[in-house]
């Protein structure tokens, strides 16, 4: 199986790569990358896209608790990619995630993570979220 890290997204056939279970340990690292503050978070139209993003508010907020940073979560239910990276300098959140595969075939879902200013959180193996075990 090939990874599912990709250099600015982790992507997947859903559910069996990705899925709430590692979407939610996605989380939980962004909580330990954003700073407090505002976290934008939205899906496009894929299948899964709701579960997936409530995944990754769960996590969010679970570790949120424990390392004693407060998010604001501001949750779009439905846009493109484009008005995502909008929303998250409109907001001046301290970060944001979009679920979404991007142009892979319909069975395929996923999600990238910014940092404030739309820079992207890595996901190679070996820096910030690679290095999780999902």
């Amino acid at each position: 199986m090939q990874s599912i890290y990709r250099a600015y997204d982790v992507r997947g056939i859903y559910p069996d790569e990705v899925n709430a279970e590692s979407v939610k340990k996605i989380g939980r690292q962004c909580a330990r990358i954003f700073e407090s503050g505002k976290v934008v978070i939205s899906q496009d139209g894929r299948h899964g896209g709701a579960e997936l993003r409530r995944a990754f508010c769960e996590g969010l907020l679970e570790e949120a608790g424990r390392t004693g940073r407060e998010f604001e979560l501001i949750q779009v239910p439905l846009s493109t990619s484009p008005m995502f990276y909008y929303l998250v300098g409109y907001y001046r959140a301290s970060g944001g995630a979009m679920v979404t595969a991007s142009h892979n075939p319909k069975e395929y879902n996923g999600i990238k993570a910014v940092r404030r200013e739309g820079d992207s959180v890595m996901f190679v193996s070996g820096t910030e979220i690679g290095a999780i075990e999902l």
